[in-house]
């Protein structure tokens, strides 16, 4: 009776723990959906129910000449996917040489990989900014897409490399004695099995530009350049503040491309993560 009633305390404790982080997670959530809702403009008269709620604030996004919401969305998702596509060919050809090839410089190679990701990008804001201006590529979407993609590259080329090293080096053999081209191994053999942490970076890669403010703006400065992050709090600055509830109600609509692409890859999502940390 006590190891039943101790077991029973230890999965009432877990219920409770894990009750508190979803109302810490979902109390910031509820509260921007219901600002998002309120009339007016003000966030002092919002509350988490609104009395008299409205979907005002959304339509106005989208109707009002002086919204610039899906000009925002749609560079938004032009840089997401290019960043999603870019990463993803350059990521999974350097993970796959250092999964499979042997090479002069292979560990330092690696190292090196680990070590560019302690370093924040903030380190490299300065260098990044002249580096671009150099290009020609200041306030574009093709230069913050660039930044992008190489920023991500050594976190996620290390993760995916985990997971090939869990693909036995038995199917490549025989592949080759089948008669099979490094080429034919990589995309027939390698790209199927690892769906799952194909899946994981993909995500990763097309959720950082809806939620990155800090390279836009250091990129961006032209308004029809500015992505959601940057065109949101640029509008509410220019509003002095006071008109929080079109930026909550923007602020809402940016999960929904998120929510469907993470719905979209779940099932892949646990076993990428797991499988390709247990193995580097």
């Amino acid at each position: 009776m006590r190891s039943k009633f101790k077991s029973r305390l230890e999965l009432t404790g877990i219920y409770l723990v894990i009750f508190i982080m979803f109302l810490v997670i979902m109390y910031p959530l509820v509260w921007v959906l219901g600002i998002s809702l309120s009339p007016g403009t003000s966030i002092y008269n919002a509350s988490i129910i609104p009395k008299n709620a409205s979907l005002e604030h959304f339509i106005w996004l989208f109707t009002d000449k002086d919204s610039h919401y899906l000009l925002w969305y749609k560079n938004t998702l032009i840089v997401a996917v290019a960043k999603t596509i870019l990463s993803l060919i350059v990521t999974l050809a350097i993970a796959y040489a250092f999964s499979r090839y042997k090479f002069v410089g292979k560990k330092n190679g690696l190292f090196v990989l680990m070590l560019v990701k302690i370093f924040p990008v903030l380190m490299g804001m300065v260098a990044i900014y002249i580096l671009l201006n150099l290009l020609g590529l200041l306030d574009s979407l093709v230069g913050l897409t660039l930044i992008y993609v190489g920023t991500s590259i050594p976190t996620h080329a290390f993760l995916v490399k985990g997971y090939f090293d869990t693909i036995p080096r038995d199917l490549d053999e025989s592949a080759k004695i089948d008669g099979a081209g490094h080429f034919r191994i990589f995309f027939q053999i390698i790209l199927p099995l690892a769906v799952p942490i194909i899946a994981v970076v993909a995500l990763f890669n097309f959720m950082a530009p809806f939620m990155d403010f800090l390279l836009p703006s250091i990129v961006i400065r032209s308004p029809e350049n500015y992505t959601l992050a940057l065109g949101l709090y640029n509008y509410v600055n220019r509003e002095f503040g006071s008109n929080f509830t079109h930026f909550a109600a923007g602020s809402i609509l940016i999960a929904v491309p998120i929510a469907t692409v993470f719905l979209y890859f779940q099932r892949y999502l646990i076993s990428g993560l797991t499988a390709g940390a247990s193995k580097t």
